[in-house]
């Protein structure tokens, strides 16, 4: 039996196999992007998304523990709070929640049917991700939420939740390569489509980007004369506390006064220390436009925050095992920096692994693997799996003095071998956030 510490929040399971039925419909769409077919389908159900009020967050890392940061401090601050999140780790029902409840299966089913029933059938159809959007929008404006906290799907101009003229705050945050086959091969490209959310005099809060992608970020938020705020990290106090520092603002209709107390980061990494902070500017920008938030409800409410699979330790068969969904370069140099400065880790690392095929596999090995590391190479199921055997050559050439790389057929006979002989090391699964999620939902069956 699997077994995971009871104090660590995990996915919801549901029985949802009519949701994926439903779904699978559109797969075949694949990943489209485009504002045509999202804004017509919308238009069909009446425009639900012009009666939500949103936060947009878009980014290549730390989208998703921004949306948990700002979800978990609205709902302490007593408002009703959407958020809609991706991709999902077991069930389709965990990306659409309110004050931080997923949607019932039930619920979800009826939401999508409807949305399936106003696809025009004479136009070309809404692909997955755009009708799960869909039920989101509808979702959050049947419930008469007070906001809701949206996170940006792939890239951001074209991006299906990008069809809100007003946003309250638009949140970008750190940039790096990442599904440069759809957004383009430059960090130029990139930061270009991230931009696309950025509207007409809303305000903007943004994390510390490399030069290049600064440098279109701001020539964006001149052109629509966008309130900015440039947020610095926050600084470490030790013993999982942080204080913000001060953020550059640009127009802000009042100077920028940092959180003057500290809090506490539950969500483990030094990434969080910007993430954080540019959850407490939005927060921030919400108080100076009327929003009734106090600096006591800020620090609690992000003392509460989960978001499972991002640096999580777990309790696999009796021996700790940490998870994280490190699946491109920045987010595997984020798990690097984790695994060299906590406590609580110990050397050398035996990585299991599984990949899709579109990541920079390259330098994500790069970026985690060290001499005298052990790595074991597993598939992922039901997705577009990179081979095991290419991804070990390609870990072999990148660090030859791994102590040992093998593949193994499965997670769960990776994390065996991982674990055998290793009575010293500590065992890291990442890679896929696929994979992740295929290894809860295997787990909580009882594997």
């Amino acid at each position: 039996m699997t077994a995971f510490d009871a104090d660590i929040p995990l996915p919801i399971v549901d029985s949802d196999s009519p949701i994926d039925a439903l779904l699978n419909r559109f797969t075949h769409f694949g990943v489209e992007l485009g504002l045509e077919r999202i804004q017509r389908l919308l238009a069909a159900l009446g425009n639900p998304q012009t009666q939500v009020p949103i936060l947009h967050v878009a980014g290549s890392n730390g989208k998703g523990s921004v949306c948990a940061y700002l979800s978990a401090v609205l709902t302490h601050a007593g408002c009703r709070v959407g958020r809609y999140t991706s991709p999902h780790l077991v069930s389709w029902c965990e990306r659409i929640c309110i004050n931080g409840e997923a949607i019932a299966p039930s619920t979800l089913h009826d939401l999508l049917k409807t949305v399936v029933d106003a696809i025009d059938p004479n136009q070309s159809s809404p692909t997955q991700f755009e009708v799960i959007t869909a039920a989101a929008w509808l979702y959050f404006a049947q419930q008469q939420v007070d906001i809701a906290v949206i996170e940006v799907g792939l890239g951001g101009r074209l991006d299906a939740t990008n069809v809100c003229d007003r946003p309250l705050v638009s949140v970008i945050t750190s940039l790096s390569l990442e599904h440069w086959q759809r957004l383009g091969p430059t960090l130029t490209h990139i930061a270009t489509e991230k931009a696309g959310i950025l509207k007409l005099n809303c305000p903007a809060v943004i994390a510390p980007q490399p030069e290049e992608a600064a440098n279109i970020l701001r020539d964006r938020l001149g052109q629509l004369h966008c309130p900015a705020l440039w947020v610095s990290p926050a600084r470490d106090l030790g013993n999982g506390r942080a204080l913000e520092q001060s953020a550059r603002y640009d127009s802000l209709p009042t100077p920028y006064s940092p959180l003057s107390i500290p809090y506490s980061l539950p969500l483990p990494g030094e990434h969080q220390l910007t993430n954080s902070a540019l959850a407490i500017a939005t927060l921030r920008i919400l108080q100076q436009q009327g929003w009734n938030i106090s600096d006591t409800e800020i620090a609690e409410g992000l003392a509460n925050t989960h978001w499972p699979a991002r640096m999580q330790w777990l309790t696999w068969r009796d021996r700790p095992l940490l998870i994280d969904g490190a699946h491109n370069s920045a987010g595997a140099t984020m798990l690097r920096q984790y695994v060299d400065s906590s406590p609580k880790v110990t050397h050398p690392i035996s990585w299991v692994m599984g990949m899709i095929s579109n990541k920079d596999h390259a330098e994500v090995f790069r970026a985690l693997l060290r001499p005298g590391d052990r790595l074991f190479i597993v598939p992922v199921p039901d997705h577009i799996t990179a081979e095991p055997k290419e991804l070990l050559a390609i870990a072999q050439s990148t660090c030859p003095d791994l102590a040992t790389a093998k593949t193994s057929p499965d997670i769960f006979a990776g994390l065996e071998a991982a674990y055998e002989g290793a009575e010293h090391s500590t065992v890291v699964f990442c890679g896929s956030l696929y994979l992740i999620g295929h290894f809860f939902k295997l787990s909580f069956g009882g594997v």
